[in-house]
């Protein structure tokens, strides 16, 4: 007879929909919290991102540590990889990996409902509160900067995505 293959240390992650916090980091945006990686046990962090018409989403930027994965739930987004931006539409799913620069955004004229998980899991929830404290005025864009390193968000000036915006 095999051992029982149940692994009784890992706990499932259950998020109800009327229980998920929800940030709002511009006035076109929400982030909807739902793992972070201390209740994955390191394995992924994931939110749920909804941009309005005209979000200006996330600027460039890339990540060191983790791979980050966008999974279009409804509308269309455009994404910078590198120095190309593709537009993903819904049901379409992009990997970014460690390093690659990257941004996001609606697509002109669109909104965009994507599910975003980073694996492995680094602990985002207190960034995304730290957004909305900068929109809110109760904190600034230098302490968004000051917090690089410890939630690997590396922002960027990236022309390509500057031009993309700019012709939007």
């Amino acid at each position: 007879m095999s051992e029982n293959p149940v692994n009784t240390s890992a706990r499932p992650v259950l998020v109800r929909a009327g229980s998920a916090e929800t940030l709002r980091d511009g006035a076109t945006s929400l982030i909807t919290l739902l793992a972070d990686s201390d209740r994955t046990q390191g394995a992924l962090t994931a939110n749920r991102a909804t941009l309005r018409k005209g979000s200006p989403g996330a600027p460039a930027h890339f990540h060191t540590r983790a791979t980050e994965m966008f999974f279009v739930l409804g509308g269309s987004l455009r994404v910078l990889l590198g120095d190309q931006v593709v537009t993903l539409g819904t049901g379409d799913f992009v990997t970014v990996p460690p390093r690659l620069p990257h941004a996001f955004a609606p697509a002109p004229g669109e909104e965009a409902d994507v599910l975003v998980a980073f694996t492995p899991g680094m602990d985002r929830f207190d960034y995304y509160r730290l957004l909305e404290r900068v929109y809110r005025g109760e904190a600034a864009v230098e302490d968004v900067k000051a917090s690089s390193e410890r939630y690997d968000n590396h922002y960027f000036a990236s022309p390509v995505w500057q031009a993309e915006l700019a012709d939007a």
